[in-house]
């Protein structure tokens, strides 16, 4: 991928759930009375959690598990509690100190490292499981991809990620969007057509021992979202 390309979108992005929308991210993964419009949003958002979940196992004892933008932290603490040792990392590190605020008792606190940072650092070691929940719909299909080979790359059993497909509403959300003044955007979501995506990752290197199997889409008004499970060939 264009590093340049890469990091100019994660300074985007850091800055936006950091400083503009941090307050907004919070109240809409908690349980505190939202609007209409988010209310669609967080259904569609724990669905999809609910999804990814689903393709886990249900033991996860023993196992490695990244969650690649945490935000915060609620797959993470979901993980936890079926015995995973969660490396839970995000770009915002006020998120990341919202996630550690909402640990629940009943969770050890030792069995998550929540780390504010990039989910492809290396140095983070190898992997069971990285889930990556709308932590890549933000970039061009190109660079999905290279974000894909780099995370498989450390990763043993399974890759879960979600991407945003092209579909009528999200182009038009994406239009209103820009008519919005530029300091009041929120980075652009770059939709891509699954078909287009899975042909991508066919061709990508680093991604040669890896096939797509299951696959969801998860539409709730104002949230679309689509999940996608990688394994080893």
């Amino acid at each position: 991928m264009s590093v340049a390309t890469y990091q100019q979108r994660r300074g985007e992005l850091q800055t936006y759930f950091d400083r503009t929308a941090v307050e907004a991210w919070a109240r809409l993964t908690s349980d505190a009375p939202v609007g209409r419009i988010r209310a669609t949003v967080r259904a569609g958002r724990d669905e999809m959690r609910a999804t990814l979940l689903s393709w886990l196992p249900d033991n996860l004892r023993g196992a490695r598990l990244l969650d690649a933008g945490c935000g915060t932290g609620a797959l993470s603490i979901e993980a936890a509690r079926r015995g995973a040792h969660v490396v839970a990392i995000d770009l915002s590190p006020t998120l990341v100190s919202v996630a550690r605020e909402r640990m629940p008792p009943d969770v050890d606190p030792s069995s998550i490292d929540f780390r504010s940072g990039d989910m492809l650092d290396a140095r983070l070691g190898r992997f069971d499981f990285v889930v990556a929940m709308d932590s890549l719909i933000h970039y061009h299909a190109a660079d999905i991809c290279r974000i894909m080979a780099g995370l498989a790359a450390r990763t043993d059993a399974t890759l879960l990620v979600t991407f945003a497909p092209k579909t009528p509403m999200l182009a038009l959300m994406h239009a209103v969007g820009r008519l919005f003044p530029r300091g009041d955007r929120a980075p652009a979501i770059e939709p891509v057509a699954a078909q287009t995506l899975l042909d991508l990752l066919e061709a990508e290197q680093g991604l040669e021992r890896w096939s797509p199997a299951r696959s969801h889409r998860v539409a709730s008004g104002f949230y679309t979202s689509q999940a996608l499970e990688m394994i080893p060939r």
